[in-house]
Formats: structure tokens, sequence, C-alpha cells
């Protein structure tokens, strides 16, 4: 079934290709996983196609898609509690541990599929799109779409289901209207107003989104939904040399016993030899302020992308220098300020071709057991290429 959906799809894709002005680009990357616990070494290997359709046939319309075909080989099945310390793990009932477990299967989907129309004046963003909010490099607080990975934060991220309008009503100013609804339902579904302007050397927005957010207690797997308000801002702009940033956000909950507020700052400078340097300060009340407190609901929510953190407090540090026009090394570090536990990312980029790079990153973990970055977490590292056409 699998394939006659792929065989499907590929020869709609073709014929939309043929008979109309389509624009088609994107980039075949296999990556190559390795991490090493104390016990075991784990091996994972994903082969991803990404093809990019654009149109632009008609004045002031445009029509995007993003296929992706998804390849997975070698440990494809994964129990999160085999990363988690003994005294949460051990509690829970052998015949309950399948329920921890992810398994990766290959996958064909549209990433985006969207239609624009736009003029000078505004733009109305109807589908399946790419949605980004806040200034943070490692984490975004304003930004309940996505969830990076602070080890690899800059990787893509997957589109949204939304209706957005932008409108420009003067110079550097604008205001964006998003709503993302959820089966008809208008009250649950999620309305987002952020108006952005200029001043300066600093542009600057703020932000109102009202939504439904979901938590799992994983003791029962019971989820608990409550209409979420959140009040954000943030600003991005230059002082003497030095970029800075940050964003912020108030989280006002149903049940006001779990309101909630996050914040992150940030600094770079480029020196004239070409060192990168980069620090940002992240906060979230809603975290544990000391690793004796975390609980298994506080890493599966971490896990699934239900929280942004599981400390209250950590600091993220990057260095990048480019050693020729085509190599670019550099070391990344997130620091948990809560439980003193530390993750070294060193990394490598490469650009083999015009149209091919090379990405080599390791992860070091640095801290005792039950700790963020505890080294019983896995050791390892990843190489990824993507050839772009």
């Amino acid at each position: 079934m699998k394939r006659i959906y792929f065989t499907a799809l590929i020869s709609l894709v073709l014929c939309i290709c043929l008979y109309a002005e389509v624009d088609i680009y994107g980039y075949f990357e296999p990556q190559y996983t390795g991490i090493y616990t104390d016990e075991n070494y784990y091996q994972f290997q994903s082969n991803k196609l990404r093809v990019d359709l654009k149109s632009t046939i008609v004045n002031n319309v445009e029509f995007g898609a993003d296929v992706i075909y998804l390849l997975y080989f070698g440990a494809t099945n994964w129990n999160i509690l085999d990363f988690l310390p003994d005294q949460i793990t051990s509690p829970i009932p052998l015949d309950q541990r399948a329920l921890f477990q992810i398994t990766y299967g290959d996958s064909f989907y549209l990433d985006n599929v969207y239609a624009r129309l736009a003029n000078y004046r505004f733009a109305l963003t109807v589908g399946k799109q790419q949605i980004s909010l806040g200034t943070g490099y490692f984490s975004n607080p304003t930004d309940v779409f996505n969830t990076k990975d602070a080890l690899d934060p800059t990787y893509e991220q997957p589109g949204h289901n939304a209706i957005r309008l932008d409108a420009y009503l003067a110079d550097r100013f604008g205001i964006m209207l998003m709503y993302t609804p959820v089966e008809w339902d208008w009250q649950n579904s999620g309305k987002l107003v952020r108006l952005k302007t200029g001043l300066g050397h600093f542009d600057i927005s703020v932000l109102g989104y009202e939504f439904q957010h979901t938590t799992t207690d994983f003791y029962t797997f019971i989820q608990t939904q409550q209409r979420r308000r959140l009040l954000g801002a943030d600003f991005v702009g230059e002082i003497l040399g030095f970029g800075v940033w940050g964003e912020g956000c108030y989280n006002f909950m149903d049940d006001d016993d779990d309101n909630f507020f996050e914040f992150l700052i940030g600094t770079d400078y480029t020196f004239e030899g070409g060192l990168y340097t980069m620090f940002e300060y992240h906060h979230n009340s809603s975290g544990e302020s000391d690793y004796p407190e975390y609980d298994l609901n506080d890493w599966m929510q971490f896990f699934t992308g239900e929280t942004k953190t599981i400390s209250q407090d950590q600091v993220y540090g990057l260095i990048q220098y480019p050693l020729t026009d085509f190599i670019m090394v550099g070391t990344s570090a997130i620091f948990s300020i809560s439980d003193q536990s530390i993750a070294l990312v060193p990394m490598v980029y490469y650009s083999i071709f015009e149209n091919v790079e090379l990405t080599l990153m390791f992860n070091l973990y640095i801290g005792e057991e039950g700790k963020v970055f505890s080294s019983s977490l896995g050791n390892g590292g990843l190489m990824r290429a993507q050839i772009y056409f």
C-alpha cells in the first residue's frame, strides 16, 4: 500500500510539473548517527529526499509544496527509559515499558503545501507553512509551534497548518494575524496577533496568542487540556558592533497555579580574523531548580516537546572559525546552571563541492546520573551530507 501511495503521489507531482510552470529544487540527505553508552552502541541511519515545488505563474499568487521521503535503517526502535536514571525508571512496571518506546518508520508526506496571495501592502498565506517566531538561536520562548534541538538548533523545522495575514501598514511597521484551526472549533483554535516595528538599529515585536495547551501525565498517560494565553515580546539589533537580541513571554493558564514565564537574552560578535562568538542565557520558570526534583514527567514532557527545558536556567555558547573558504570549525556548549551539567558539541562544516555540504557533529555529556546532560544519556555524533539540486 505504501508503494502504491508513493507512486501515485510522484505521478501527481510529475503531472503538475509537466503542465505548469513549476520550479523544482531540493536536496538528498543521508545521515549516520552513533551513540555509545556504558553498555551499548546504537547505530541509526536515515536517507531523506526533499523536493520543493514553487510556481508563480499567476500574478501576485505563489503556490508552494515540499515533498519529503524518509527511509530509516539501523536502531529504529528506541525506549526512552533506557536513558533515564534508575530511580525514575525502576518504579515503572514491566508491562508498561513498551509505552515509552519510539519507533522510526519510513514516511512520505507533504511538509508544506500552501498558496500565497501578496502585493506590496499585504500577504495572505493559507495552508501548511513555515511559522517562525522569536529571535533566539538555540531556543525561542515565544514560539509555541516549534521545539528546537539544542544540540542542532539550526536544522529545519516542520510546517504547520494556518491561515496567516501579514499587513505592511507603514515603513518598518506591520501586523501579523494568524488562525490555526482545530477541528472547526473556534474557541479552542489558535488566534495570534503580532505587531512589529523598527526603532533605529532595532526591530521590536509584541504578540499575543491564545490556544489549547496539552499536558500529559506519563505515570497514567492521561492528557489534560487548558486554555493558554501568551503575551510576549522580542527584539533584535546592534550596539557598538555587538549583535543583541532577546525575547520573553508570560503564560496565563486556566489553572493559575500553572502560570509561568520564560525569557532569553543573547549577544554575538565577529572578530576581524573571522572568529565568531555567541552567548545566550535562557530562563524557564516552569523548569526545576535542581536535579533531585526531576521526575518522569519532567523528562518525558521535555522529550516530547511539551516543555522546552527540564532545568530552570541554562546558558548557550558558540564559537566558529573559518579555516578556509570551504571549511568551518566550531564548538557549542550548553551549561545547565540549575544542576551543573554541560553538553559540548564540536562540529565541522565542509563545502566539498558547489552543491554538496558535509557536517560532522559530536556530543559529549558531562554530568552525574540524573542531571540534564548526564553521561549516561550516551555520547556520540552524527555525519550528515546534503546534496542540493
